[in-house]
């Protein structure tokens, strides 16, 4: 029974999951589809990797050392989302390298 909750979670909401990985556009699944958990699942993902970018933003009023950071953060940001969005559109469950982590302690 467990594994057609996931399934169907899965199913429904794969066609919005994806957006969660286009910076605010998490808020798009989180809000349309709050009691899927695959939404939820990759929501939180787009929630840390948005979180990340805005600290790699704020790095870079640092002169030199600091836009070399967030050059090599975007780049690693824009990485992370297109592995997203190509992993929730194929049905998975897939954790971020590093950042899946914080996005497992979210609680919503």
């Amino acid at each position: 029974m467990a594994d057609e909750t996931m399934d169907k979670d899965v199913e429904e909401g794969k066609g919005l999951a994806w957006l969660s990985y286009l910076w605010l556009l998490f808020l798009v699944p989180l809000l349309a589809k709050k009691d899927n958990k695959f939404c939820k699942f990759h929501a939180k993902q787009g929630i840390v990797l948005f979180i990340t970018y805005v600290i790699f933003v704020i790095i870079n009023v640092i002169p030199l050392i600091g836009q070399i950071i967030c050059g090599l953060g975007y780049l690693a940001c824009l990485i992370l989302a297109i592995m997203g969005i190509f992993q929730s559109l194929g049905g998975k469950y897939w954790k971020m390298p590093v950042l899946g982590g914080f996005a497992e302690k979210l609680n919503f």
